[in-house]
């Protein structure tokens, strides 16, 4: 008996399990379509609140990465890019649920990269590579590809309520062949470890979670704060870090990775100081990673400052 199922059912634990059932079940357009447009009707007319503010929030996060391209907030083309933008979300959920039961040959089939150099000349400098992400498209075939052709893959994972679901996310993950690190305390320790095993680190960076140190960043014209653990990482390491994003493309299970070379962490005084300009430069990778493919940038979070307080953005 696993952890998730001693502490009792979970709804969420058994809608991801019926969502792996539709997605294992259909031939995998049809479960991509399904997902979609499912996923589209429901945040229009969601059964609570919930779906109103990640609606609210995609469209925030747009106009700030459209700028003076982006459509007026509340307008029908605001809602239309607010719909792809969740179709998008949708599609990665009904991709990631079939990866369990592929093979090598079918993760490698649906994966494609740019600057796959970069992550090799990582691995051969054997002090391990920092593979540091937004939440955009695709990430988890990717990490599920490395880990299949034999690259070793440690990921951090959010603790998420109810525990059941967290636990679920886990098994998941490990099915995958990732080696899972639980955020929190201990996790700086155990990332160090897995750098030292010459291990790919993937690290979500574009949202800072609760209780972990953050750096003040520009990021799409506006002040926020972003994680410092990879920029301190590889200061303290001498691990690579680089940066990557995984774009859904225009086929059903096909995906592009586009990784670009190491930053320099070379250290040229404290290592606040450091920290600060590393992750000043992953903010600005990050933006043209979004700016590439905002409707596939699954923020759905708060993200800046006025955000919570509901303030326009200018």
């Amino acid at each position: 008996m696993t952890a998730a199922e001693r502490r009792g059912p979970s709804p969420a634990v058994g809608a991801f399990r019926l969502g792996r059932m539709a997605a294992t079940g259909l031939p995998s357009p049809l479960a991509r379509g399904v997902a979609e447009s499912a996923a589209v009707a429901l945040s229009r007319r969601p059964l609570s609140r919930a779906w109103d503010d990640r609606r609210r929030m995609l469209a925030r996060h747009l106009t700030r990465v459209l700028g003076d391209l982006a459509p007026p907030m509340g307008s029908r083309r605001m809602a239309r890019l607010v719909d792809r933008a969740v179709a998008s979300y949708a599609r990665y959920w009904a991709e990631s649920l079939r990866l369990p039961g592929m093979t090598p040959a079918q993760l490698t089939a649906g994966m494609r990269y740019d600057g796959f150099e970069n992550i090799a000349a990582g691995r051969a400098a054997g002090r391990g590579t920092i593979l540091v992400l937004p939440h955009l498209g695709g990430w988890e075939w990717a990490g599920a590809q490395l880990a299949a052709v034999g690259h070793p893959v440690s990921v951090v994972v959010e603790r998420l309520e109810p525990p059941a679901l967290y636990d679920w996310f886990v098994a998941f993950r490990r099915r995958l062949g990732m080696n899972v690190i639980p955020a929190g305390p201990g996790a700086a320790a155990e990332c160090v470890a897995a750098l030292r095993d010459n291990h790919l680190l993937c690290l979500l960076a574009d949202r800072l979670l609760e209780g972990t140190a953050g750096v003040e960043v520009e990021f799409f014209g506006e002040k926020t704060a972003l994680p410092a653990g990879p920029a301190t990482l590889a200061l303290r390491t001498g691990a690579a870090l680089v940066p990557a994003a995984v774009y859904l493309g225009s086929r059903t299970d096909d995906h592009l990775g586009w990784v670009l070379p190491a930053l320099d962490t070379t250290r040229g005084g404290r290592l606040r100081d450091d920290v600060g300009r590393v992750t000043a430069e992953v903010a600005r990778t990050f933006e043209a990673y979004i700016r590439r493919e905002p409707t596939q940038w699954h923020l759905m979070q708060p993200n800046w400052p006025t955000d919570g307080a509901g303030a326009p953005v200018e």
